[in-house]
C-alpha cells in the first residue's frame, strides 16, 4: 500500500470511465430510446472534495449520453470526452489540453477498454467487480463496485495521500 499511496501522492488529474465505474454498468432504455444511468450520491460528493482540494477530474468514456453531460457538469467536470471508441485518443487531448505528465494521472476502470489508458497513468485502479484482466493490470483495487462508492473511495485514497483528507473532513465539522 506504501508504492500506491506514493503513487497516489503525485496526482494532479483523476479520470473515470462512467459505466461500471460511476454506475454499476446497468442501462436503463426508455421505449422512445432515452437512456438513464444511477449514479451514487456519495461518489459524487467525494469527486466535489477531490475537486476542493486541488486535483482535476476527467471523465473518458465509450458511450454517449445527455445524462452524463448533466450529471458531469453538476459535479463540475470540464473535461468530458465521450463516444471515446479508443480511449487513447481522449487520452491523449488530456494529456495535450492539461500538460501534465502520465505520472500526475490516475484512472478508475472496470472493463477492458480501460486497459490501454490504465497502462499509460501512474495509478490505474480498478473498481472491486471489474473483468479480472482489468484487476490483473491495475495499481490497487476499490473495495467496493462501480457505482457503489467506489469512486468516493479512490477519491479519499488520493486526498489521504496527498495530506488534505483530515482537512477536508473537518471543514464538516
Amino acid at each position: 500500500m506504501k508504492d500506491i499511496l506514493a503513487r497516489a501522492a503525485k496526482i494532479e488529474l483523476l479520470i473515470f470511465d462512467v459505466d461500471g465505474v460511476l454506475t454499476d454498468g446497468s442501462l436503463f432504455l426508455g421505449d422512445d430510446g432515452q437512456e438513464y444511468k444511477a449514479f451514487n450520491s456519495r461518489d459524487g460528493h467525494g469527486i466535489k472534495m477531490l475537486q476542493n482540494s486541488g486535483v482535476r477530474c476527467a471523465i473518458i468514456t465509450g458511450r454517449t449520453s445527455r445524462v452524463v453531460e448533466h450529471r458531469m457538469r453538476n459535479l463540475g467536470i470540464e473535461l468530458v470526452y465521450q463516444g471515446q471508441d479508443n480511449k487513447l485518443e481522449g487520452f491523449a487531448h488530456l494529456m495535450e489540453k492539461t500538460g501534465l505528465d502520465p505520472d500526475q494521472v490516475a484512472y478508475v476502470g472496470d472493463d477492458l477498454v480501460d486497459l490501454p489508458v490504465m497502462r499509460k497513468v501512474g495509478l490505474a485502479i480498478a473498481v472491486q467487480d471489474a473483468h479480472p484482466w482489468v484487476v490483473r493490470h491495475a495499481h490497487w483495487q476499490t473495495p467496493s463496485g462501480g457505482g457503489r462508492g467506489a469512486a468516493r473511495e479512490v477519491c479519499e485514497m488520493i486526498m489521504e495521500a496527498r495530506g488534505v483528507l483530515q482537512e477536508e473532513l473537518e471543514s464538516y465539522l
